[in-house]
């Protein structure tokens, strides 16, 4: 009987885990990288940023999420339960891209920043390189104003 309480347990834990949702209601931002116009999703607590595109299926090409931190540190982020293959970009508080990286779905690998940074955009796999933007490109918007 014990082993069947503990087996019934287990399962509920398995079906708790599944049954995460992906987070779609956070605030959003227009960001812009050249002649492109990003609509992301800004992460700025603890529990946004721990979660971030977890769970989500899909992500339209010109969406991510930006990632905000209140200081600037080596940011690592590592692709646990996120179904989307992504593309990181590591920001200073201007907005000058520091580095970017390619994440593979659901893996713990590590991918950090290059330097400290306050901000990381995520985007789907390719999105930078499909557009020519690479490290010391600058992005615009609301967040990068206050460092001018």
């Amino acid at each position: 009987m014990k082993k069947l309480i503990a087996l019934v347990v287990a399962a509920a834990g398995l079906i708790g885990a599944f049954a995460q949702e992906a987070q779609m209601d956070l605030p959003r931002v227009k960001l812009g990288a050249g002649m492109y116009v990003i609509d992301a999703q800004v992460a700025s607590s603890d529990a946004q940023r721990m979660t971030g595109l977890m769970f989500r299926k899909e992500m339209p090409q010109q969406e991510g999420m930006l990632f905000v931190f209140d200081l600037a540190a080596q940011q690592c982020f590592w692709m646990k339960n996120t179904l989307l293959p992504l593309s990181v970009a590591f920001i200073a508080d201007d907005g000058t891209i520091v580095n970017i990286d390619e994440m593979k779905a659901q893996t713990l690998d590590s991918h950090c920043s290059a330097r400290p940074v306050r901000y990381v955009l995520e985007m789907n796999k390719g999105w930078f390189a499909h557009r020519g933007i690479k490290a010391g490109a600058k992005l615009t918007g609301s967040p990068f104003a206050a460092a001018k």
